[in-house]
């Protein structure tokens, strides 16, 4: 008998253990679930953290394209305008000195240098900027070369004519200079 009371120990043993490691089992259970909504917590707060991010840098894209836009938004226009700048200046220029002094057209000449003084002036509240070339070396970021021009007076590269003036609208070229560049002589 002493056989069977053991055996009945050992089963009895044997159906505790079982319900001993049950809730052992359904906690390694409960952690994984714990660290799996960790992770998925971590997870979301990661992909929150891009998307505002993200959004902060499209704000701050629109906001500089937005700017932009409003600094450069006179460009075409300002384009089409230096056209009638240029003839404006070809046009004083070809005034000789006597019909500057003669009362019958000296009305007009100084009606014309006011006219392109107030261009020059409206050019400048708009932030365009006329920029010098003569005596520079080329730069094809700021100037055309139209022609070279043989010279033993300056050195190869120099910009010896300027043929039309070049422009800027705040810091970005808004017409380059069409210039004439020196050369060695042949």
């Amino acid at each position: 008998m002493e056989d069977m009371s053991s055996v009945n120990d050992e089963s009895e043993a044997m159906n505790e253990a079982p319900a001993a490691e049950a809730p052992a089992a359904g906690a390694d259970d409960a952690q994984t679930r714990i660290a799996a909504l960790e992770a998925a917590i971590e997870a979301a707060k990661q992909e929150s953290l891009y998307a505002m991010a993200d959004t902060q840098n499209v704000r701050r894209r629109l906001e500089k394209e937005l700017q932009d836009a409003r600094a450069y938004a006179a460009t075409a226009m300002a384009r089409d305008v230096l056209s009638v700048a240029d003839n404006l200046a070809r046009a004083l220029g070809t005034i000789p000195a006597e019909l500057r002094e003669d009362e019958k057209f000296k009305g007009l000449v100084t009606g014309l240098e006011a006219t392109a003084k107030e261009l020059e002036s409206a050019f400048r509240k708009h932030g365009i900027e006329k920029f010098e070339s003569m005596g520079e070396v080329l730069d094809p970021n700021r100037h055309q070369a139209m022609i070279e021009v043989p010279s033993a007076d300056a050195p190869s590269g120099t910009i010896v004519q300027e043929l039309q003036a070049g422009y800027t609208i705040k810091d970005r070229l808004l017409r380059p200079a069409l210039v004439a560049v020196a050369k060695a002589p042949d």
